[in-house]
């Protein structure tokens, strides 16, 4: 399976059973993922715990009135189907109250920078 919708995935059945908190195997790029939806406040914490291999991703899972902060998620990009856009076409996400995470030559942003600094890239998730 693919480590991104593995990450997803995760946090996805995480929430539908209410648990306080996740970890995930870590890698840079499910860290960085996870750090921008810390900074957009889908979820409370994000820590990388351990050493060498057995490293993990700690998140702390955020809810409202008992519901969880991610209500939906779509994988866009996978291993046999990538999809590229450029900033002009990248679009917004449940008219903005959602996210998109996009892999770009300068690192791995949401739809909003993307669009602010007129970045394409790689759309790698939305997040509502």
């Amino acid at each position: 399976m693919h480590p991104i919708t593995d990450m997803l995935n995760r946090i996805r059945n995480a929430q539908a059973v209410s648990k306080a908190q996740v970890n995930i195997p870590f890698s840079n790029m499910k860290y960085e993922i996870a750090r921008i939806l810390d900074e957009e406040n889908f979820v409370e914490s994000t820590e990388k715990k351990g050493k060498k291999e057995k490293r993990v991703i700690k998140i702390d899972l955020k809810y409202r009135d008992k519901q969880p902060a991610i209500s939906g998620l779509k994988i866009i990009s996978k291993p046999g189907q990538r999809i590229y856009l450029p900033s002009s076409k990248i679009g917004r996400v449940k008219e903005g109250y959602g996210i998109s995470i996009i892999s770009t030559s300068k690192g791995l942003m949401t739809d909003k920078h993307a669009r602010r600094q007129k970045i394409g890239g790689e759309i790698i998730c939305k997040i509502w």
